[in-house]
């Protein structure tokens, strides 16, 4: 039922500020037009479906959904969601064509979505540096993001004690780019389709016929096969324990270093830069696996909108969904 509430509020001229003040009620959110328990079903609905369902429903104006939606995301300085931040994780998202990013931050230790801005710069980040503040940034022990220079080179000049941790993914999606060129380059003949995918799974994702073909290329000491092998020791080295970090990533770096392999060798040159992002993420057992998942989560917010032309809007729809303390 629609239900109207009638309520003499008293307006205050406050002559030192030269602002005009409302009386605060206590059954209403400041500066809003609708009780708060009818405000609390318009955000549970606005978490689970688009803001045209939610408005049809409840019968009220899209725009008055878009502001309750930013109402409860809160002005980003005074949320206290960005207090006792100690692991972080950082990472883009495309929401629209034509190169438009967003910068997603997540507290590791909670899950939840702390931070998002526009763009993915260095520059995008430092604002979020910038807005924690020095004191709380010198308290951040890890952050992990890919391996990009961009927010490496932020989080240096912001948190320079936070140790950065390069996500894994990232190194095996690279190590698997590399297995992918020496088959392209080596396997040229081979026409059966099973033995790129054998080289692409992991030993314990193969069925017995392509287990049988990379059992084959390691017979005939393929450089297919010594690049497949030298990316699973590589897997192996990641989920090494974390007192053996060091030693395990030195060791692959020079075992890779000396392969027959050119593009092994040329890998290892480039992991060489990022040893001490892998040994942080193998030491501090980071990665940026929950920010996949929540960019999926994100990419699912934006399609159910059917995009969104102000990232404003979306920030803020972010920043409601994918946290726990909101309705």
């Amino acid at each position: 039922m629609k239900i109207v509430l009638e309520a003499e509020i008293c307006r205050i001229n406050c002559r030192a500020c030269g602002t005009v003040r409302t009386e605060a009620v206590p059954w209403a959110r400041p500066n809003a037009r609708h009780t708060t328990a009818f405000e609390d079903l318009v955000l549970w609905c606005a978490r689970r479906m688009d803001k045209t369902a939610v408005a049809d429903l409840l019968r009220i104006a899209w725009e008055t959904v878009d502001v309750m939606i930013a109402r409860a995301a809160g002005a980003p300085a005074t949320l206290a969601r960005l207090d006792g931040l100690r692991r972080i994780g950082v990472d883009e998202i495309s929401y629209r064509r034509g190169h438009k990013y967003l910068t997603v931050v997540v507290d590791h230790d909670s899950g939840d979505v702390v931070w998002v801005g526009e763009g993915k710069s260095a520059a995008t980040l430092t604002e979020f540096y910038t807005l924690l503040g020095p004191q709380r940034c010198a308290r951040l022990e890890a952050v992990s993001m890919d391996l990009g220079a961009a927010y490496r080179a932020a989080t240096v000049l912001a948190a320079p004690q936070a140790r950065i941790c390069g996500d894994p993914f990232h190194l095996l999606k690279l190590a698997s780019e590399t297995v992918d060129v020496v088959r392209r380059r080596t396997l040229k003949g081979v026409k059966d389709p099973h033995v790129r995918w054998a080289l692409l799974k992991r030993p314990d994702h193969l069925d017995p016929r392509q287990q049988q073909l990379l059992g084959q290329l390691a017979a005939d000491e393929t450089d297919a096969w010594r690049a497949w092998a030298q990316r699973e020791q590589l897997r192996a080295v990641l989920h090494a324990p974390p007192d053996q970090a060091v030693t395990a990533v030195d060791h692959w770096l020079q075992q890779a270093a000396m392969s027959t392999v050119v593009p092994v060798r040329n890998l290892a040159r480039r992991f060489h830069a990022y040893r001490e992002l892998i040994i942080n993420a193998i030491e501090q057992r980071l990665s940026n696996g929950r920010l996949e998942g929540t960019n999926s989560k994100i990419r699912l917010l934006n399609h159910r909108g059917y995009g969104h032309h102000r990232p404003a809007a979306l920030i803020a729809l972010i920043l409601l969904a994918c946290t726990s303390d909101q309705p």
